[in-house]
């Protein structure tokens, strides 16, 4: 699934600070980032399978559904239209969050966030009032829109606040140097962004079980309309907060952002930390022609990783799970509330999978679970191919599940979830974010994202029609890219389990491949952190 990562480094150094209400309330507000983020992706799947709001919105499919007793059960669901209401939303993300970066480095983060919140506002009320499909497309592309935007400001505090609960710094933090962690902790505080989403997919998932039960079949406007919620708190948060110190140091407003800093740590020394982000804001924006560097011999590793992993990413099938979880269980003999409910299950497994992933990614690595992960999803999506294939066939004839089937169905599909959630849905976004060097970054990411985001939109898109010709196969194409991508781990991925940012290149000069792009002396190490006594810690 579509999720955000920081890059964090191996920080040496305790400034002097408290942890004052602005900075809890600054973690709550970014919170509500990653909530209405997974928040976006649970809903949608829910009210499709709603019976009212396929009658409203799309008859045709409701009819195939409701009285077309010889309806194919693989393709009851198949309208483009339908899965446009769904993957508009991550087309628009990607094309936002090209624009938002320029905005954020210029404005400032504090009104990015007021935008994205004006955003996700706009799009929820239109969404929860809308009387035609169009409403639906426009509703979404403007959530899509503030998700670029709340993008850039988010992951920063929510990784700070597992900074505050894990008191890695012996009780003070730099606030908003949060890419500077220890190296021993950086998985688990990189996949802390990734269990904001994953609870935000389950909120949605659990309202959208109790709004489908309201009378007279308008539950699905407070599913959709929901997310104004969280939105408003961003809106708000974003008008009492001031704009970060990091952000000011970035347009020159060196004496604002000193004050400020001051406000946020709460004593009146804070020397040390503004020579320190003056210092690696400089060093940052020194950098030349980052696309120019990235497509040089030597980065030939980090561009290959930045677009596979990702890309084998949503190959592994998880949207499917994670977006049309209720229109699947429907298509495949659940009633609508068992539906619902399961895919509360599943969204319940998603989070204690994450939680898991958290625990154990900086002691078992992240090429073990990679490969763990793979093996169970491999095997799970074998199984409920060979399940939904012995029940239901090639021509698809419609019919309820056994409960005792539907029972083995629905485990085999947590089991499968929860491989996802702690091996390539955390690991897909941490692993790119913590090989690049400062000199290839940004451009880097930049396409991690996109890669990511357009092959999001590319499956919720084509899912349903996918489902309706290739039928049970499908789970068997998706387990074909898991046996694919678990080869390609386990040749190509080398281990980067507790290696400091500025030593990641001696990663690759020692691996039996990639060691013939890079050579000794030639990888960048970008910002190096503790370089010398009176250097300090900086950002990378």
């Amino acid at each position: 699934m579509p999720v955000g990562g920081f890059v964090v480094g191996d920080g040496q150094k305790a400034y002097p600070g408290k942890l004052t209400p602005f900075v809890l309330f600054t973690c709550v507000v970014a919170a509500m980032g990653g909530l209405i983020f997974g928040y976006d992706i649970g809903i949608s799947g829910g009210v499709t399978s709603m019976p009212s709001f396929l009658r409203r919105f799309f008859p045709s499919v409701y009819r195939k559904q409701q009285e077309d007793a010889t309806t194919n059960q693989y393709c009851q669901y198949d309208s483009p239209t339908l899965t446009l209401f769904t993957s508009s939303l991550y087309l628009a993300a990607l094309v936002s969050s090209l624009v938002a970066s320029t905005v954020t480095r210029k404005f400032g983060r504090r009104l990015s966030m007021l935008f994205g919140g004006i955003l996700f506002c706009a799009g929820a009320l239109i969404n929860g009032f809308a009387k035609h499909v169009w409403m639906l497309i426009v509703g979404r592309i403007l959530l899509g829109f503030g998700i670029g935007f709340a993008n850039q400001v988010r992951q920063v505090d929510i990784i700070i606040f597992l900074l505050l609960l894990l008191s890695v710094y012996n009780d003070s933090v730099p606030l908003y140097l949060s890419e500077m962690a220890p190296y021993k902790y950086r998985g688990a505080l990189n996949i802390g962004f990734q269990l904001s989403i994953t609870i935000g997919i389950l909120v949605a998932e659990v309202l959208n079980y109790f709004f489908a039960k309201i009378k007279g079949g308008w539950g699905w406007r407070l599913s959709l309309g929901g997310a104004v919620v969280p939105a408003l708190i961003i809106t708000l948060g974003s008008l009492v907060l001031p704009d970060t110190p990091n952000s000011m140091i970035e347009r020159g407003q060196h004496e604002e952002a000193k004050t400020k800093l001051r406000r946020i740590r709460g004593v009146d020394d804070v020397s040390q930390e503004f020579d320190d982000l003056v210092a690696a804001s400089k060093e940052s924006q020194s950098i030349e022609h980052p696309w120019t560097n990235l497509l040089r011999r030597k980065y030939r590793p980090h561009l290959t990783m930045a677009i596979m992993i990702p890309f084998f990413q949503q190959l592994t099938g998880i949207n499917v799970i994670m977006f049309y979880a209720p229109v699947l269980f429907n298509t495949i003999g659940f009633t609508t509330d068992a539906s619902l409910m399961s895919a509360v299950v599943t969204g319940s497994v998603n989070v204690a999978a994450t939680l898991v992933s958290i625990y154990g990614v900086d002691k078992w690595g992240r090429r073990f679970l990679f490969l763990e992960g793979g093996t169970q999803m491999l095997i799970c999506q074998a199984v409920v191919a060979a399940c939904i294939g012995a029940k239901f066939g090639v021509d698809g004839t419609p019919g309820e599940l056994p409960k005792w089937y539907a029972i083995v169905v629905v485990t085999f599909i947590c089991i499968y979830v929860a491989g996802f959630a702690w091996s390539w849905g955390p690991l897909g976004w941490l692993v790119p974010s913590e090989i690049f060097p400062l000199e290839i970054r940004s451009a880097a990411q930049s396409i991690t994202v996109s890669v990511n985001m357009i092959f999001t939109f590319i499956i919720a898109q084509i899912f349903l029609t996918m489902l309706c010709h290739l039928k049970f196969g499908l789970f068997l194409v998706f387990a074909f890219f898991v046996v694919v991508m678990s080869i390609f781990v386990y040749i190509f991925l080398p281990e980067t389990k507790g290696i400091p940012i500025e030593e990641m290149g001696q990663v690759w000069r020692s691996h039996w491949y990639w060691s013939r792009f890079v050579e000794d002396g030639e990888y960048g190490n970008g910002l190096e952190m503790g370089k010398s006594s009176n250097q300090g810690t900086k950002r990378v």
